[in-house]
């Protein structure tokens, strides 16, 4: 379960991580906090998550043009520095009272574009740090130390927040301990051994990379359903940031500390679900991503429906687990199953589509909490993500182009290949399909 951590690079990354994943929780707590101190609007609080989410489907795409460009670990550098001091930007202006609502619009909106480029380069970089067997493990890995945040973050931040009153100066303390989180960060990644990465040649300067880029996908039924499918769930169904907190103050009636225990509760099923994903050896099939996701579904669905706050909170962990078991396999399924040099673009993509979806989402469900009530949240967002993984199933996974396979393309009469050699045997002869 833990064979990644033998690497010595990977340990040291993974630590700073760890650090950085409980103040990244610690201050989604808090900034929902801070809008619902502010104005009291679910509708405001899901124009933030929209903000915060609108520039990773903007400029991911170009994210992952500089990923496969430049050295990773330096773009990191970059990236984790410039989230801490958006962060401490926010937090100061909390602290000292002088927060207002269009405040957290802006940074939230900033912050995002800090994410946007520092996502892709994150994910892709895993794979140049732990030997190609080890791929799936240490993505499992950070899935469950993201997740370990989750649990301490949500917790910790309402408890802080409780303590210093509840109040706008209090979620400002809370965010300040995030913008500090990212150094550990910033240090683990000065003290990697650069000789033991397995950096692969990085794409050349060139016209036309975004563009190819969009095209390796489009040749790639296989991936265009995962795609899909991680489309529908982050537009509809992966909005607990938002979803959780109108659940807990409109449905319950309850304060920040019984809101920050909703997430930690949630983060146990999701920390199940990412060890379940560390012990896995082989590539996980679409098949287990496509399960997963219409489990996840329809037990938001059910969590909707839930009475009380306790029997709320008892549906959560499932929730977790079946969310964080789609999301590893489609992150290992896709960064085993593409090109080195196409890595970083194709990261970039599936973060656009996975993320990019919640400023559609994220509003729409803001509007139908003040209009319907807290529970059409997640029952509604349940129903739109079934139906979205039930209509990409339906289109991709019998493609005329492609029988889906974990491994290999098959021609009739002819010896097997693998995917990058089909692409360019088709690019030649439009006539070869696969069996």
């Amino acid at each position: 379960m833990f064979r990644a951590l033998s690497i010595r690079n990977y340990r040291l990354y993974a630590s700073g991580a760890m650090v950085s994943n409980v103040g990244t929780w610690m201050q989604r707590v808090a900034q929902d906090w801070l809008v619902l101190v502010l104005t009291g609007s679910p509708a405001a609080l899901g124009i933030t998550t929209g903000l915060q989410f609108l520039p990773i489907l903007l400029l991911s795409p170009y994210a992952g043009v500089i990923a496969d460009r430049f050295p990773k670990r330096r773009v990191l550098m970059v990236t984790q520095s410039a989230l801490g001091l958006t962060a401490g930007l926010l937090g100061l202006l909390a602290v000292t009272g002088l927060a207002e609502v269009w405040h957290v619009y802006v940074l939230a909106f900033l912050f995002g574009a800090g994410t946007a480029f520092d996502n892709p380069t994150r994910q892709s970089f895993v794979s140049e740090m732990v030997d190609r067997e080890y791929v799936s493990n240490a993505v499992g890995l950070n899935s469950a130390s993201f997740n370990l945040g989750r649990v301490a973050g949500p917790a910790a931040a309402g408890g802080l927040i409780a303590l210093f009153g509840s109040g706008v100066t209090a979620t400002g303390w809370v965010i300040l301990l995030n913008a500090i989180s990212y150094g550990a960060v910033v240090f683990s990644l000065t003290r990697l051994r650069v000789a033991e990465l397995h950096t692969p040649e990085r794409a050349p300067r060139s016209r036309g990379m975004l563009r190819d880029g969009f095209r390796y996908v489009r040749s790639r039924p296989d991936v265009m359903l995962i795609l899909a499918v991680a489309f529908s769930a982050g537009t509809f169904g992966l909005n607990f940031q938002m979803t959780m907190a109108v659940m807990a103050t409109t449905v319950y009636d309850k304060g920040a500390g019984e809101y920050g225990i909703l997430g930690s509760v949630m983060a146990v099923g999701s920390l199940a679900g990412a060890l379940f994903a560390a012990r896995r050896v082989s590539q996980p099939r679409q098949r287990l991503v496509i399960m997963a996701a219409v489990v996840f579904a329809v037990v938001e669905i059910v969590a909707g429906l839930m009475p009380t706050y306790l029997t709320f909170m008892a549906v959560l962990p499932l929730c977790g687990l079946s969310a964080l078991t789609m999301l590893t396999a489609a992150n290992s399924y896709v960064q085993m199953s593409v090109s080195p040099e196409m890595r970083g673009r194709v990261m970039a993509l599936y973060i656009a589509i996975l993320m990019g979806g919640t400023p559609l989402g994220a509003p729409l469900l803001g509007w139908v909490a003040e209009q319907y009530g807290g529970r059409w949240t997640l029952i509604g967002g349940g129903a739109l993500t079934l139906v979205g993984i039930l209509l990409a199933t339906l289109i991709f996974a019998r493609s005329n182009e492609l029988v889906i396979r974990p491994y290999i393309l098959r021609r009739p009469g002819v010896a097997v290949m693998n995917r990058d050699e089909y692409a360019a045997r088709r690019t030649r002869d439009p006539a070869c399909t696969a069996a």
